[in-house]
């Protein structure tokens, strides 16, 4: 797909906007994993709320003009990868800076991929062994199927899964390492009617759990698949808080979009219910919102605040979840119209959090800036350092 953007260099954008209270986070700390990157400063320190209960946060543009950012993934130098799906590029944003944001360099272009609708280079996932292996995994589409593959250093791409359902919408593409160090990957139903989500055989509109060798996890449902949950429509974003709870977007239903708490085995819905249902056999979403002003795909966890960024909606939601897991209060929202399509969203090791924007494909409308990557540090709390 051919860009529609303009490009030019522009001054670093940046912003502190207020946010309504229930949000309780801090200045990040330094990154134990690695140094933390040479970000670009915000104009004004984000400040704690005051008696009128208001917190706020400091927005830093870290970098432009990209092709559709899809994954987003730390390493353990302070940067990150972060996959554009048409291009088949994976990028190394940071952790060195220039003068108008983090420095970008093509690591990889990925002539594997063939990019279509919705398909083409989407998640990506770094290895926890990073430091000693170099080995990055990625969920890409081909003209055949959907894949999960393994890049070891400069070697080829190696397929690890096959045959995910492939179609010109709903191909999934959330891919993260658990906090059990093994691989899960969202996939979508791939049909319109929704026919294979709640298949056992079939591996569309699922949550699978696999090792990094591509086979069914241990511990998994049923010991020969890697199914680790059903019933989904499109899951694009995946996140563990510190209770080791998985969160999971799932977008592209009629009427709701969804934010999911994954349990082993359950089944989600889809097609029989589009957001919460009367089925006891399916289990309803955490939170769910109409499709037409959310549709939101990247979810990022701050101890007991749940983040979303919305493509529709074009706005990251926030939620307060307990430590039993309820939600605790309503829904804020941040960024809303500020920058066009919300698309990935991912917790980075110093506390913030890293969003695109997906404005260069069919349905946005970018500026002369599109597409962009957003850190944004939230205010007055614990959170924010690792």
């Amino acid at each position: 797909m051919l860009s529609r953007r303009s490009r030019f260099v522009a001054t670093l954008a940046v912003a502190v906007l207020s946010l309504t209270a229930g949000c309780s986070f801090g200045p990040p700390g330094p990154d134990q994993a690695g140094s933390p990157p040479n970000l670009p400063r915000p104009s004004a320190a984000p400040t704690a709320g005051g008696d009128d209960g208001e917190r706020q946060v400091a927005i830093t543009v870290l970098a432009k003009n990209l092709e559709i950012p899809w994954g987003i993934a730390f390493l353990p130098d302070g940067g990150a990868v972060v996959t554009e799906r048409d291009t088949g590029r994976i990028l190394k944003v940071g952790p060195e800076s220039t003068a108008s944001g983090l420095k970008v360099a093509e690591l990889r272009r990925l002539n594997e991929v063939k990019a279509a609708g919705d398909g083409g280079l989407l998640g990506v996932a770094v290895s926890p062994d990073y430091k000693t292996d170099q080995t990055l995994y990625v969920y890409y589409s081909t003209d055949r199927d959907n894949r999960i593959g393994k890049l070891a250093g400069d070697g080829a791409l190696q397929p690890l899964l096959t045959g995910i359902p492939r179609s010109a919408e709903f191909n999934g593409g959330a891919l993260a390492f658990g906090p059990d160090g093994f691989l899960y990957a969202g996939t979508g139903d791939a049909t319109p009617a929704g026919g294979q989500a709640p298949t056992a055989k079939s591996l569309a509109g699922k949550i699978l759990r696999i090792t990094t060798a591509g086979k069914p996890a241990p511990g998994n449902p049923v010991k020969t698949s890697p199914v680790w949950s059903s019933g989904h429509r499109n899951v694009q974003g995946l996140a563990w808080d510190q209770a080791k709870r998985l969160y999971a977007t799932d977008r592209g239903q009629p009427r709701n979009s969804e934010l999911n708490v994954i349990v082993k085995g359950k089944n989600y819905g889809w097609p029989k219910a589009d957001g919460a249902g009367a089925d006891p056999k399916l289990t309803d979403p955490l939170a769910s919102w109409p499709s037409d002003s959310s549709s939101c795909a990247g979810v990022g966890v701050l101890e007991t605040m749940v983040a979303t960024a919305c493509l529709l909606g074009e706005k990251m939601t926030l939620l307060t979840v307990t430590a039993n897991g309820t939600v605790l209060g309503s829904a804020q929202e941040l960024l809303a119209g500020e920058f066009g399509r919300l698309r990935a969203l991912a917790t980075a090791p110093d506390g913030s959090l890293w969003v695109s924007t997906s404005n260069q494909e069919d349905a946005g409308d970018p500026g002369p800036e599109d597409d962009r990557l957003i850190r944004l540090v939230l205010s007055d709390g614990g959170a924010g350092r690792s």
